[in-house]
C-alpha cells in the first residue's frame, strides 16, 4: 500500500552577517575554562572480590574467582579443600576510583565496582579489602564497604525482570587515601595554564588579562593551548595565593563557528558565531513507514506440500502539507544572526531531526559558514 499526500514546499532567505560586524563574546573567570599544568587526577584500579549474594554471583566455571576465595582463606590460615569451594554467594570485580591532587593519606574517596564474571547481580554484597594501584603499579589507596547498587534483576518460570545494570555499584567514600602524590609548590619559579579548548585568540587574551593584573609581563601565550607564567618575586614564598588570583582574572572568551547535531537523537546545537549566505531551503515533512506482517500459506486438503509462513511488507509513505503563510517564501534581513536562522526554521514547521538534514545540506553547499560536527 502505497499513499502520498501533497509535498510540503517552504524556502528562507538568510543573509550574511555584515563585514566587520563582532559578535558577543562572554566574560568568564580563568579557573572556568583552564587549569595549571601538572596538577591533574590520577586513576587507580584493583582486582577485588564481593560477598554475601544471594546466589547471583559467579559460576562454578569462572575459575579466577573460585583461585582468588582459595587465596584469601589460605592468608587467613584457613584449611580447605579447593574442591569444595562454591562460588554463587561471590563475585570477582574490578574496582575503580579517581585520586585528585593534593589528596592526603587518610583521606577518603568514591569507588567504583563492575563485575567481571558471569554474576548477575552485586545487590547486597560488600567489597573485601582491595588495594588500589596506579599506573606506576604502586598502592595509593585501599578500598572495602558494602556496596550501593542502582539497578535490580528479578525472575522466575523463565521470564526475567532488569532494571539498569545490576552488575555495576559505588562505595561513596569507600576508599582510604594511603599515599599522596608528591607535587612540590613553594619555590616554583614558572607556571602554565592549559586551556581545555584550543584557541588562539582566547590563549592571547588569557596572557593579556593576567599582565593587565599583575601590572608587568609575567605571561605570554606559547600556542592556541597553554600560557606561560612567570611567578613574580613577591609572590615566590606565596604561590597558592598568587595561582588563587589568577584563577580568578576574567577574560572575554572567543568561540569557533561550530554546529553539533546528534542524528541518533535529532539533537542540534548551533554557536551563536554561526552565520550564513543567501540561500533558499526546500524540505518536505517525509514519513516513511514500513509494517511487515506474516501470511500463513498451505496446500489444499489432502495436497501436495507443506504450511510456511510467508512474509508480505507494507510500505507507507506521509508528507505532510504545508499551507498559509507558512508556504510562503520568507526573506531574513542583512546581519542575519543564528537566532534568526532557528526563528526560521521554526516557523518553517521543521522538527529537529529535519534541521540535522537542512543544515547538513547548508553546509555542502558552502551556506553555513560554521564547522559541522556530526556525532
Amino acid at each position: 500500500m502505497l499513499r502520498t499526500t501533497t509535498i510540503a514546499l517552504a524556502a528562507a532567505l538568510l543573509a550574511a552577517a555584515a563585514v566587520g560586524a563582532v559578535a558577543g563574546a562572554t566574560e568568564v573567570r580563568i579557573k572556568d575554562i583552564s587549569r595549571f599544568q601538572g596538577f591533574s587526577d590520577n586513576q587507580l584500579v584493583g582486582y577485588g572480590l564481593v560477598f554475601g549474594l544471594s546466589g547471583t554471583g559467579d559460576g562454578n566455571q569462572i575459575l579466577f574467582t573460585a583461585q582468588a576465595i582459595a587465596n584469601m582463606l589460605n592468608a587467613q590460615g584457613i584449611r580447605h579443600d579447593r574442591r569444595n569451594i562454591r562460588t554463587r554467594n561471590t563475585a570477582s570485580v574490578m574496582v575503580t576510583a579517581t585520586l585528585p591532587p593534593f589528596a592526603r593519606p587518610g583521606g577518603n574517596i568514591d569507588i567504583n565496582v563492575a563485575a567481571i564474571g558471569d554474576a548477575t547481580s552485586l545487590q547486597g554484597g560488600t567489597l573485601l579489602l582491595t588495594p588500589l594501584r596506579a599506573a606506576n603499579g604502586e598502592v595509593y589507596a585501599t578500598a572495602q564497604g558494602p556496596l550501593v547498587v542502582g539497578g535490580f534483576s528479578a525472575g522466575g518460570a523463565g521470564t526475567t525482570v532488569t532494571m539498569n545494570v545490576p552488575t555495576t555499584g559505588t562505595v561513596p567514600d569507600g576508599a582510604i587515601v594511603q599515599r599522596e602524590v608528591g607535587i612540590q609548590l613553594a619555590g616554583r619559579s614558572t607556571l602554565t595554564l592549559i586551556l581545555n579548548d584550543y584557541d588562539f585568540t582566547t590563549a592571547s587574551r588569557v596572557a593579556e588579562a593576567v599582565n593587565s593584573r599583575f601590572e608587568a609581563r609575567i605571561a605570554h601565550s606559547r600556542d592556541g593551548g597553554a600560557v606561560d607564567m612567570v611567578v613574580p618575586d613577591e609572590y615566590r614564598v606565596r604561590i597558592v595565593e598568587f595561582m588563587a588570583d589568577v584563577e580568578e582574572v576574567t577574560v572575554e572568551t572567543d568561540e569557533r563557528a561550530l554546529v553539533i547535531v546528534n542524528e541518533r537523537t535529532g539533537t542540534v546545537v548551533i554557536g551563536e558565531n554561526v552565520r550564513v549566505s543567501t540561500c533558499a531551503i526546500a524540505h518536505g515533512n517525509l514519513t516513511i513507514q514500513v509494517a511487515m506482517r506474516y501470511r500463513v500459506s498451505q496446500p489444499a486438503p489432502f495436497g501436495e506440500g507443506e504450511t510456511v509462513v510467508v512474509p508480505e511488507a507494507e510500505v507507507e509513505v506521509t508528507e505532510e502539507a504545508v499551507t498559509g503563510e507558512e508556504a510562503a517564501v520568507m526573506v531574513m534581513p542583512e546581519g542575519a544572526n543564528i537566532g534568526e536562522v532557528v526563528q526560521a526554521l521554526k516557523a518553517l514547521g521543521v522538527t529537529p531531526r529535519d534541521i540535522v538534514s537542512i543544515l547538513q545540506a547548508m553546509r555542502a553547499q558552502g551556506a553555513l559558514k560554521a564547522e559541522l560536527r556530526v556525532l
